[in-house]
């Protein structure tokens, strides 16, 4: 059985985006190091990665964000939501039912990567 062991976002500044996923979103660094930062996560590991030391890594820059979607389960959409709002967060799409029995809302991260949060319908 296959299973994913890590996601890591390229951002353009480590140290903004750190302060997003660790003060708005809430998650707890875990190991921090040259242009490398992981959050504590039960399942899987997600960190995020200075853009600009891409090319010493694989010889050449990255994409032009959004380049993809990380998505979040949480327990109430509707309270998440709130919460991103007195924090100043731009919702992009809901809290809204899903066909797949989710309710989801949608955030972008400072550098454009799209965040969702879901609720199990």
């Amino acid at each position: 059985m296959r299973r994913i062991d890590y996601v890591i976002w390229y951002v353009e500044s480590l140290q903004r985006s750190v302060a997003f996923y660790r003060d708005v979103l809430g998650l707890e660094v875990r190991v921090e190091g040259d242009g490398y930062v992981e959050f504590t996560m039960d399942n899987t590991k997600f960190a995020l990665f200075e853009r600009g030391k891409l090319t010493e890594l694989i010889g050449r820059p990255g994409g032009n964000p959004p380049c993809g979607e990380i998505g979040f389960i949480v327990d109430d959409v509707d309270a998440e939501a709130d919460r991103l709002r007195q924090t100043g967060v731009e919702i992009l799409t809901g809290p809204v039912d899903r066909p797949w029995r989710e309710r989801t809302v949608h955030i972008a991260d400072p550098d454009g990567n799209i965040v969702e949060f879901a609720q199990k319908l």
